[in-house]
């Protein structure tokens, strides 16, 4: 049984790599197609390593406006995912957008504002000194496009454990429990953060939920044909990205062997402040370098 599972995921991996090359070949740089999404490099990082086993992507929503460039705005949701790729297992560190942090070269600000000014190679340096684990690669995304590829493929589900609402973003609110989310719905559930008993903490932990059932559903339609294929295409042709199409193809290798079952979640916790006038988060930096700890090396959380 074992070898009749392990040979389709094979040729779909082989598959996905001759497409990556492919859509490299035929999606040029100036593509008509807008840039809806960004996979940068760190200049630390020396490209997705085998054998250390655990990749690190820092993920980030771009508010960024029509026109504008997301890669020089202020970032919105900020996850710190590492992949094991010999074990399946997977974590995710939320850092709360309004942290209060030393920014290399520009003071201390929120934590958000390092992608605006310095872009994704600021943002990951700033995350990982939090954090005490610096990024290999900074995934920025607009909006716009995470919104059409919740509804791409088909839509997410996710366990939902307060009900809220939001008047300018979802009105009706969520319910309790078990969810189904479209895109713009999982897009609200991700930014609101107002109505949130928590505020900034509850929404980080409610964007680690919904890249969960992002995760679980594209894992759980790999092996139709032509949908990883189809997801691929559509990527690249809006992607802006210094990769190789043979190093893509190694970060979906890593993507593809995580198990949902193993997929551990934390945020980074801290008080309330104001400065300036301005609400802000005043991060744990104990926790955030104890959770750094606990996952640099395997990609598992214990506990927060």
């Amino acid at each position: 049984m074992s070898v009749r599972r392990k040979y389709p995921r094979r040729l779909r991996l082989a598959t996905l790599g001759v497409v990556l090359a492919l859509a490299a070949l035929v999606v040029p740089s100036s593509a008509v197609k807008p840039t809806e999404i960004a996979l940068v490099k760190l200049h630390r990082a020396s490209g997705v390593d085998l054998s250390p086993d655990v990749v690190w992507i820092l993920a980030v929503g771009s508010d960024a406006r029509p026109g504008e460039d997301m890669t020089r705005s202020r970032g919105d949701a900020l996850q710190l995912i590492g992949m094991n790729t010999r074990t399946g297992a997977a974590a995710a560190i939320g850092v709360p957008r309004d942290s209060w942090v030393s920014i290399p070269g520009h003071g201390s600000d929120k934590i958000n504002s390092s992608l605006y000014s310095g872009g994704p190679e600021l943002l990951g340096q700033t995350v990982g000194n939090l954090v005490g684990i610096q990024p290999d690669y900074v995934f920025v995304t607009r909006f716009k496009f995470f919104q059409a590829m919740v509804d791409d493929i088909g839509g997410i589900e996710v366990h939902n454990p307060v009900a809220f609402s939001d008047p300018y973003l979802k009105p009706a609110g969520f319910r309790a429990g078990r969810i189904h989310l479209g895109g713009y719905t999982a897009l609200a559930f991700s930014r609101i953060r107002h109505n949130l008993l928590r505020g900034d903490f509850d929404r980080s932990a409610n964007q680690e939920r919904v890249l969960r059932g992002i995760q679980a559903k594209v894992r759980a339609r790999a092996d139709e044909p032509g949908f990883i294929e189809r997801g691929v295409v559509s990527v690249m042709e809006h992607l802006y990205t210094d990769l190789p199409p043979a190093e893509l193809f190694r970060l979906a290798q890593a993507m593809a062997q995580v198990d949902p079952a193993k997929v551990t979640t934390c945020v980074v916790q801290g008080g309330i402040g104001s400065i300036g006038g301005a609400s802000v988060v005043l991060p744990y930096t104990d926790q955030a370098r104890r959770l750094g700890d606990e996952a640099r090396t395997d990609a598992t959380l214990e506990h927060c």
